[in-house]
């Protein structure tokens, strides 16, 4: 899925892309043991064209500490898309933002119903755990990584994230709060990708810790856009409905702080998260460079 990026920096999001798919297909085609309804649920939700964004980042912070993306960061990177992936559906379901389409196509519940939808994400983010823990060497890396990525899905993020964001939709919503609800419903998830891909390069912990901090600031600035496209864009660009958000009553920067306080926010955690890969020189710039172009996407 195009970003409305600038084409070089496309192409090369769209080469990280093209590994994290290549990856899914084979751990699919792998899993023979996944029955036939439940594979075919797993595919259409992992093979709607999503932009890969957390994958990419820990493919490419691999590479910042190691030099190159190994077989370790191709399987955290699946990993972590098949959380994400899992968040999504659940995340549309009725009793949670019920929503119809997501990545241009219909929702996993309306494509198999609910009960599907359900055990499907369900099976992903297993199926994640399954992966980090057999497929990745040596077994205190798997360790780590297993570790960031529960932490960051779990009842001190995502979910937290999750249920406070339900709690507020209607409600008066400070700046403070909203930053305490995106932070764990989908900042730590950038942070961990971060990290995972830093583990897998071997990085040391003040190299983890640093590019713990850019996946912090990249993850709000991100979060900060998508609020602001959800106002501006439309829902052939974003994939999935516009304007629910407000319809909805949801808290998010536009709403709390105003649009142009919104723009300022999302700079300024672009800013600081470039900021934080200070230390890496050159082999920092793809980072630099994504915090940059995710300001001025389109979807």
């Amino acid at each position: 899925m195009s970003l409305g990026l600038d084409s070089e920096f496309a192409a090369e999001l769209e080469g990280k892309v093209g590994v994290v798919n290549d990856v899914l297909a084979g751990i699919l085609a792998d899993a023979r043991w996944i029955g036939p309804e439940v594979r075919e649920s797993i595919r259409y939700a992992l093979e709607g064209p999503g932009k890969r964004v957390r994958a990419a980042i820990v493919l490419w912070c691999c590479e910042v500490v190691g030099g190159r993306a190994n077989r370790d960061a191709e399987i955290a990177a699946a990993a972590i898309e098949m959380v994400h992936t899992y968040s999504l559906i659940h995340d549309d379901l009725p009793a949670m933002d019920d929503d119809d389409m997501r990545r241009g196509r219909a929702t996993c519940h309306k494509r198999f119903g609910e009960a599907t939808a359900i055990l499907v994400g369900d099976a992903l983010v297993t199926l994640a755990f399954e992966l980090l823990a057999k497929e990745v060497e040596p077994a205190a890396v798997a360790v780590r990584l297993i570790a960031e990525l529960a932490e960051a899905a779990g009842p001190a993020g995502m979910v937290a994230g999750q249920m406070v964001d339900l709690k507020a939709a209607n409600g008066d919503v400070s700046e403070e709060q909203l930053e305490h609800i995106h932070i764990n419903k989908t900042v730590k998830m950038f942070r961990c990708a971060a990290v995972m891909g830093g583990v897998c390069g071997g990085g040391e912990e003040e190299q983890l810790e640093r590019l713990g901090r850019y996946g912090l600031k990249i993850g709000l600035g991100f979060q900060i856009a998508d609020d602001i496209l959800d106002v501006c864009g439309t829902s052939e660009q974003l994939g999935k409905t516009s304007g629910k958000d407000a319809k909805q009553g949801k808290a998010t920067y536009p709403a709390v702080v105003g649009m142009a306080k919104s723009k300022e926010l999302a700079q300024r955690r672009a800013e600081e998260a470039v900021a934080a890969l200070e230390p890496f020189g050159e082999r920092g710039d793809v980072l630099r460079r994504l915090a940059t172009a995710l300001l001025n996407r389109t979807r």
